[in-house]
């Protein structure tokens, strides 16, 4: 595998590309592959998966990212594989043991009404092994340096939880949760319910919405379709990019025309089509160029509110 941090060329790219990341590497170092390999000048992936997980990660490429918070707000799906019977420092199977317990296996019964009790809005405490700081520090850092402090706890919605293959010691879950969801705290706090320790010895992300379904590309498939890492073929890696509103499928489109478009560019309102209720909407220029997002006011007004940065230009032709 070549050296993603050797010089190579820079180019202005804007896109979105669903990433099946790898187990054994961190999101930021699955991103900076992508990233090297595309020739790509900005990219950011949305949402952190450890280096013990794989699954769906979005990388968004340059004017993508404006909308990468849409993506980070989303809903999650998970695959999760726990064992029973010992608890970690990390909560999953890079850690060190630091527990065991004797109340294992666990009955089907038992498990399914556990697991009940942590559906809905659930309050979580940040494990120490998390990215999140305090007082300017991550608490892996602290954790790393042999310190726990105390966090506070934070909401969380589970949507599902159930149980996609019994097994007494190494069930496997899957989970649909809201932003900020920790599956390592998850699956302790399920078992501390069954008056036991658990940690993850297996996590796979499944979708991040509104991707759920959709297919990801695996590292292989990307580094197979730039071909040669000294003269890639930057076409076919290209071929493998979604458009930017593919991160806001589910948000209303609409179209306007050359003046209107105009105005949005440079900060003005529009009126809204009839029908439309208050919220984010899609805006398209003509050719139904995207634009970026508007949000619909309640007095019947599209304000901008993302724009993308090549707009002008066009519109102005257009207009």
């Amino acid at each position: 595998m070549s050296d993603p941090s050797a010089r190579r060329p820079r180019r202005a790219l804007d896109g979105l590309l669903l990433l099946d990341k790898p187990t054994g590497i961190t999101s930021n170092g699955a991103l900076q592959r992508v990233k090297w390999l595309f020739q790509a000048r900005k990219a950011g992936h949305t949402g952190s998966l450890d280096p013990l997980a794989s699954g769906m990660l979005p990388i968004c490429f340059g004017e993508a990212t404006k909308f990468s918070s849409y993506l980070l707000d989303a809903d999650k799906v998970y695959r999760v594989q726990a064992l029973f019977g010992v608890r970690t420092d990390t909560g999953d199977a890079e850690g060190a043991p630091v527990e065991t317990h004797s109340r294992a296996p666990v009955l089907p019964a038992e498990l399914v009404k556990a697991m009940a009790m942590l559906r809905g809005p659930i309050q979580q405490i940040p494990p120490m092994y998390s990215a999140l700081k305090q007082q300017g520090q991550r608490l892996y850092a602290l954790a790393r340096a042999g310190l726990e402090v105390p966090r506070e706890p934070r909401p969380v919605h589970i949507h599902e939880f159930t149980v996609e293959a019994y097994d007494p010691l190494r069930p496997v879950f899957q989970v649909r949760c809201s932003k900020g969801t920790y599956i390592r705290t998850l699956v302790e706090d399920l078992a501390a319910q069954l008056g036991t320790v658990a940690h993850v010895i297996a996590l796979r992300r499944l979708a991040v919405e509104p991707f759920s379904g959709q297919p990801m590309l695996p590292m292989q498939a990307l580094e197979a379709a730039a071909g040669d890492a000294l003269s890639p073929s930057l076409e076919a890696l290209d071929a493998l990019l979604r458009p930017l509103e593919a991160a806001l499928p589910r948000c209303p489109a609409v179209e306007l025309d050359g003046p209107m478009a105009l105005l949005v560019s440079r900060g003005g309102r529009v009126l809204a089509p009839p029908g439309l209720v208050t919220g984010l909407v899609r805006l398209h220029g003509p050719g139904y160029r995207f634009l970026g997002v508007g949000e619909v006011q309640p007095d019947g007004l599209i304000a901008p509110r993302r724009l993308v940065a090549h707009v002008s230009p066009p519109i102005l032709a257009d207009a």
